[in-house]
């Protein structure tokens, strides 16, 4: 994928995460590293069509806010209908790196590196 379309679909993804899921608050890097890994690992496997876990309570949990997630993307934007398994692969992994950074490597909220947490 042309890596202009690739950035401008990754803006369009994070913008409605970082204004319509909560999830992204936890106040742990840790927690934040493992929210990320399953929520936007989850929501990939969704839009493949590929099987997702869900046999403990945590995989539930995260697979809740995956189909919530998958739902929105596919309704807002028409683009994501579009796109074959290996683009949509290409798209999230670029997804995932850019949230990392905003909610983790890149944010200035010193509680997340609080070791009493």
């Amino acid at each position: 994928m042309e890596e202009n379309v690739l950035k401008e679909r990754v803006a369009q993804l994070e913008d409605h995460i970082l204004k319509k899921c909560l999830w992204q608050f936890h106040s742990r890097a840790w927690d934040r590293e493992r929210q990320n890994e399953n929520i936007l690992g989850k929501t990939m496997q969704i839009l493949c069509g590929e099987p997702v876990a869900k046999e403990t309570a945590e995989d539930r949990c995260y697979y809740a806010d995956a189909v919530c997630l998958a739902d929105a993307y596919k309704e807002r934007f028409d683009w994501i209908n579009t796109l074959n398994v290996a683009e949509i692969k290409e798209v999230m992994a670029a997804l995932k790196e850019r949230i990392d950074y905003v909610t983790i490597t890149g944010s200035l909220n010193e509680e997340l590196t609080v070791k009493q947490y």
